[in-house]
């Protein structure tokens, strides 16, 4: 199955009608335009793919290997380059334009990006762990829970823990794009995806190629 993917900018969410009338809750993305600067192909490379940058930016901010490799591919600096595999790279030219009409009303979509990081969180939030007895004398509320054996003088690998919470990369499957604008370079899709306003987002075609079981 080909598998298409463009670059997006989250833009935050709000929600749009449908023919009965029913509000549909949307995610907005500046979905594009993305360059292709770079084919790999089988017989050189071992696989096929395509390379992707997005976002463009003024050229004393990039160095001199990514300067020549963009004008090699005669297109402007940009800010992000990601690789996405295809299964004919012929169907691709370098320079060329992807916009965010490679994607159509009905498609499904997965759509990846880093989740909002939350800084330090305790096992109640970050793992969802149960409280402890909060009366008849006890201190000990929203602790993490016996951390195991005594004999091995250590914590066991694997022991859920308190730590960081977010800033993970996520993948949400099975969204259904609602609307595309390539004039504006805007992908509206059905429900929310992670990662704050503002976050580098790649929607891919949906790998199970259709709705939730």
């Amino acid at each position: 199955m080909v598998r298409k993917m463009i670059l997006a900018r989250k833009v935050g969410m709000t929600h749009v009608f449908d023919d009965q009338g029913r509000s549909i809750p949307v995610t907005v993305l500046k979905a594009g335009p993305c360059y292709v600067t770079q084919i790999k192909k089988t017989e050189k490379d071992g696989y096929n793919s395509i390379q992707l940058a997005f976002e463009e930016k003024k050229e004393h901010r990039v160095n001199r290997p990514l300067r020549g490799h963009f004008q090699k591919a005669n297109v402007p600096p940009c800010r992000f380059l990601r690789e996405v595999r295809v299964d004919n790279p012929e169907e691709y030219q370098v320079g060329q334009v992807l916009a965010s009409d490679l994607f159509a009303p009905g498609d499904y979509v997965d759509v990846s990006a880093v989740s909002r990081g939350k800084g330090f969180a305790g096992s109640i939030k970050r793992l969802g762990f149960g409280r402890g007895p909060e009366s008849h004398g006890s201190h000990y509320h929203r602790g993490p829970g016996s951390l195991g054996a005594v004999e091995p003088s250590r914590v066991f690998k694997g022991r859920l823990l308190p730590g960081r919470m977010g800033g993970r990369r996520r993948t949400v499957q099975n969204l259904q794009v609602v609307q595309s604008d390539a004039s504006k370079n805007l992908l509206l899709v059905k429900g929310s995806i992670p990662g704050p306003r503002g976050g580098l987002v790649e929607v891919r075609t949906a790998v199970k190629g259709g709705r939730r079981s």
